[in-house]
């Protein structure tokens, strides 16, 4: 089974959104859509999802399913906007809950925001077989960069969400609440079993100065040439390199705005008496 692929790139947040089906007129996914959010401003756009809209009604594609890879760090979900617009039930991994038990506890956030993942349409279990129209999909569970990340097989595509990235570039941080690069690894490791012509897509890109944008590799070009777990990286040799690395890094620019938002599954925090809704900023507590 051999998915078609459009993919829509982000160069604000270097994400790519997804959408999957087997043709025109035929159901289809969306895989990691986009809120486009000016950290400045605190103002949101709609520019990237409605990329997305235009796509899916020029191919009169039924869209079932708005699918989410983990609580993004990066940028805002556009989940909720595209429901509105072209329906589809939003899904996500059940471990979303250990996330949104976190991270409510870091926006100290009231009785609005459950622990229970009910804000989503469906909560994966790990290896859960569903369907998208004549597709079969799967959701692999694949914790490490957070525990609920999932990756969605869908006949020879795999969307990866943040677990690896284009070879050049390497493997995700594992330096989020509830991260483990032990996790990563297997992860990785389990990722890379399949065939060696699975087709892969990433989540992200940030490629060298030496070529453009790429959101497609292959599990054969993974296992030869991914910098930080090509064949013969051990567990430990992976965790002592990551561990490291993250050490180095400097948060998201968006990961206070976007996690409290993509915990409510793309929902904004209700507006308060004055009408605004508003975002917390925690000081000093990541």
């Amino acid at each position: 089974m051999h998915p078609r692929v459009e993919p829509f790139f982000d160069p604000a947040t270097s994400t790519f959104t997804y959408v999957v089906h087997a043709g025109d007129g035929t159901p289809a996914a969306v895989i990691d859509s986009v809120l486009d959010y000016d950290p400045k401003s605190g103002r949101t756009s709609t520019v990237s999802s409605d990329r997305v809209i235009a796509f899916v009604r020029e191919h009169g594609l039924q869209v079932q399913w708005l699918l989410e890879t983990h609580a993004h760090a990066d940028h805002l979900s556009g989940a909720q906007y595209l429901k509105s617009h072209l329906g589809g039930r939003i899904g996500i991994g059940e471990q979303i809950r250990a996330v949104q038990h976190k991270f409510k506890g870091v926006f100290n956030l009231g009785a609005d925001v459950s622990e229970d993942g009910a804000q989503f349409d469906h909560l994966f279990a790990a290896d859960e077989t569903f369907s998208i129209g004549a597709l079969t999909a799967r959701a692999l569970h694949v914790p490490g960069h957070t525990p609920a990340d999932i990756a969605y097989q869908i006949g020879d595509a795999v969307f990866v969400g943040d677990t690896l990235f284009m070879p050049d570039v390497g493997s995700a941080r594992c330096d989020f609440p509830g991260g483990d690069a032990h996790m990563l690894y297997r992860s990785v490791q389990r990722l890379l079993s399949l065939p060696s012509h699975t087709r892969l897509f990433m989540c992200h890109d940030y490629p060298p100065n030496s070529r453009a944008v790429r959101c497609e590799t292959t599990v054969d070009e993974e296992r030869r040439a991914n910098v930080h777990l090509h064949e013969g990286v051990t567990e430990s040799e992976f965790v002592e390199m990551r561990v490291a690395r993250d050490r180095t890094l400097s948060m998201p620019v968006l990961i206070l705005p976007a996690v409290q938002v993509n915990i409510r599954a793309g929902d904004m925090p209700p507006p308060e008496s004055n009408g605004i809704r508003y975002l917390k900023i925690p000081l000093n507590a990541l």
